[in-house]
């Protein structure tokens, strides 16, 4: 048996489809685990550059079962249209699976995430208005709607009604808004379930047959650490968790059977959306990280097109992840782009201005939103990355860096990606940076 978690280490965009796809290619499972259609995961193959939302990153394997797990939250009609591209540009999707446990994205969750930012103000989550965090709150509440329930349209519409009675006063009494209509969305995600219905799967069997035969199952995580419900910077997260424990949980596997636990990590950090940022860089430095072009940074949101927040490596942050999730192998992603840096910084502590007090590992939040970084300097390289497939023909200085992150967060460095196309990629045999 053999299953790896693929788990973004700092804020998420980390290039966790990259490797997702890197690992898929000797799998024979790709489980998404959490979340919706609100992140997404970049992937550069011979087929092109694709976006995907839903999809898991695997799809793009031959034989290979990809499954959208019990953990996600699923907007039909986005699920949809992502299938039509993938399928318009020559991607089959024979291994595409639904569980029938995921939650539903209905038309007004994606309503009431656009009224709920709005009414936040300047103190706004930042979230990509895709309906992600209302329907996680459906859930807790017991009132949302599961991808099954597709297949069954009078207890659909049993609760459906259900549903709307309880969020009518929401709508009424707080945002002024008109109360969602129960027959449209009743006979619009009829017609959806019809074109998914035969993608829609009980996983539990389906997931217990392939431990049983050891299969190599990879899963698949949204976003990262610093966004998880319960770890992450709160209140600026995610509405699940991305950590390696849920993956176990969204994908149904018995927490011992995840033996293997790849931590993504961006050679430096980004973020989009709001919430404290302690390393986050301006004017010049920022925008030469953020690129303007796949071969630069291109430090743009999958989803919203939104600009990342840039800023230098934080590894506070990433063994903050590593001691939450057990990464057993680190993944370097990005490498190439620090190539044309003459300085490189790395954050190794955070500083209380207020207290004098400093943090090797993640404070409160009410002291988080004011820290300063603690910086270590490192020597650059200033020469490209782009073509180099081993470790030892690294630059110096290169090697330097990625030692220095295996020795801070204490979890040897096994993949170094130098680009965004596949074979940019340099994986250890005999010789990885040790912690």
């Amino acid at each position: 048996m053999s299953v790896t978690a693929v788990v973004g280490a700092q804020w998420g965009d980390e290039g966790k489809g990259r490797i997702v796809d890197l690992l898929a290619q000797r799998a024979d499972f790709v489980i998404r685990f959490q979340g919706g259609n609100n992140a997404g995961h970049t992937i550069v193959n011979e087929h092109g550059v694709f976006k995907l939302h839903l999809v898991p990153a695997g799809i793009f394997q031959p034989g290979v079962t990809c499954l959208i797990g019990s953990g996600t939250v699923v907007d039909p009609t986005a699920l949809l249209d992502e299938m039509a591209e993938l399928t318009d540009r020559g991607i089959a999707l024979d291994g595409l699976r639904i569980s029938e446990r995921a939650q539903l994205v209905l038309p007004y969750h994606v309503d009431l995430d656009k009224l709920d930012e709005t009414a936040r103000g300047d103190r706004a989550i930042g979230t990509t208005h895709r309906g992600v965090g209302p329907a996680y709150t459906d859930k807790v509440s017991r009132i949302g709607l599961q991808v099954g329930d597709l297949l069954d349209p009078p207890y659909f519409r049993e609760r459906l009604d259900q549903a709307i009675a309880a969020r009518a006063p929401l709508f009424e009494h707080v945002y002024s808004a008109p109360v969602p209509d129960a027959e449209q969305i009743a006979a619009q995600f009829s017609t959806l379930a019809q074109r998914l219905a035969d993608r829609i799967v009980d996983p539990v069997p389906l997931v217990h047959a392939a431990l049983q035969r050891d299969a190599h199952i990879v899963l698949e995580g949204q976003l990262g650490v610093m966004r998880d419900l319960d770890w992450g910077i709160y209140p600026w997260v995610t509405s699940s968790n991305p950590l390696a424990s849920g993956g176990a949980t969204g994908a149904g596997i018995p927490p011992w059977a995840v033996t293997d636990v790849v931590g993504v990590v961006k050679a430096f950090s980004t973020c989009v959306g709001a919430g404290p940022f302690p390393t986050e860089l301006d004017g010049e430095l920022a925008d030469e990280l953020r690129g303007g072009g796949p071969e630069e940074g291109w430090e743009f949101g999958a989803t919203t097109g939104r600009p990342r927040r840039c800023g230098w490596l934080d590894l506070v942050a990433v063994r903050y992840g590593a001691w939450l999730n057990g990464f057993t192998r680190l993944a370097v992603t990005k490498l190439d782009v620090l190539d044309t840096f003459p300085m490189l910084r790395i954050c190794t502590g955070y500083r209380d201005p207020a207290t004098g007090r400093t943090f090797d590992t993640l404070p409160p939040t009410r002291i988080v939103e004011r820290v300063e970084p603690v910086y270590e300097s490192l020597p650059g390289w200033q020469e490209s990355t782009a073509h180099v497939r081993h470790f030892e023909q690294l630059p110096v200085a290169a090697r330097a860096y990625l030692a220095r992150i295996a020795e801070y967060v204490g979890v040897p460095v096994d993949i170094v990606a130098v680009g965004p196309v596949r074979d940019q990629v340099i994986v250890a045999t005999a010789h990885r940076f040790a912690a």
